[in-house]
């Protein structure tokens, strides 16, 4: 029976050796390079869209929160970095998607200002004289 037990212990410590090996290579613990490089591409396409003149808060969180990612990257801590760069991707696209929407309401109240004028000069040259 000792055996028997001494196989189960070896089983057990194998298995608690595994997941702590498993916890210790955590992706968190990881340089978040990638994700801080993603987020700067989002608050460049966020600058692109033209998000400083039309969305220029949600721009300015989301470079203030590129910087402390920066930061946190550079004094190794991954975990803050990925989250803060989160962060700042979401602010970009918001920055973004407001920039853009703001320039598709500036072409459609554009096109309705034709369509009126267009409306009064069909107006006009179907007036009897």
């Amino acid at each position: 029976m000792t055996t028997e037990f001494n196989k189960q212990l070896i089983k057990a410590l194998c298995g608690s050796v595994v997941l702590t090996l498993a916890a210790c290579s955590s992706p968190q613990k990881a340089p978040a390079s990638a994700d801080v490089a993603v987020s700067n591409s989002a608050v460049a396409n966020a600058v692109s869209a033209g998000a400083a003149d039309l969305a220029p808060m949600e721009l300015m969180a989301a470079r203030e929160k590129m910087m402390r990612a920066n930061q946190a990257l550079a004094a190794k801590d991954y975990a803050l970095a990925r989250e803060l760069s989160a962060q700042a991707e979401v602010d970009a696209k918001l920055a973004q998607s407001k920039s853009t929407s703001a320039k598709a309401n500036a072409a459609a109240d554009a096109l309705n200002a034709d369509l009126r004028l267009l409306r009064v000069e069909v107006e006009r040259a179907n007036r009897p004289q």
